[in-house]
């Protein structure tokens, strides 16, 4: 089975396919971020286009989505979390991450991407890089002459400090 980049674990033909020739149009937001992930790992910049919302076209580099498509192993995506955007809806957000190689090294595209309906047809309106976490420390800071938490009875900077 030729299974479909997108990760539906479904085969090309049965999931993105007909969407990229344009036989049918995406359901929901999700239907419609998986196949736009498909255009890329298959360079298919036209689709890329045409499934972005109207109003935001002006802004899109057709030459830089097919350098970066041609130029890229592409991996895997990763849904993190997806908010409305079902058939009923008429916006949707999702969050994803694009796992992919260029040039030997390995990247991620990690993006919070809104989709609008107009007309009854999914797009991709706009994406943001996600707020990153700020990690905030729950024990003491161990200093370095401390006695070491791990309970050999040495200081931290000879135990596990080193």
């Amino acid at each position: 089975m030729n299974t479909c980049p997108c990760g539906s674990e479904k085969s090309f033909e049965a999931c993105c396919e007909p969407l990229l020739k344009g036989e049918r149009s995406a359901q929901t937001a999700e239907e419609l971020m998986r196949s736009r992930y498909t255009a890329y790992v298959k360079s298919e910049g036209d689709y890329i286009l045409e499934t972005t919302h109207p109003d935001q076209r002006e802004q899109i580099d057709k030459k830089s989505i097919l350098d970066w498509s041609k130029n890229s192993e592409w991996l895997k995506l990763e849904l993190i979390d997806t908010s409305q955007g079902g058939a009923e809806d008429s916006e949707g957000h999702i969050e994803f991450i694009a796992h992919y190689r260029k040039k030997g090294v390995k990247n991620e595209h990690h993006e919070i991407a809104q989709f609008l309906k107009k007309d009854d047809k999914w797009y991709f309106n706009d994406g943001q890089a996600p707020t990153p976490v700020q990690v905030v420390r729950t024990s003491p800071k161990v200093g370095r002459n401390d006695p070491c938490p791990c309970g050999s009875g040495k200081k931290f900077k000879k135990c596990c400090g080193m």
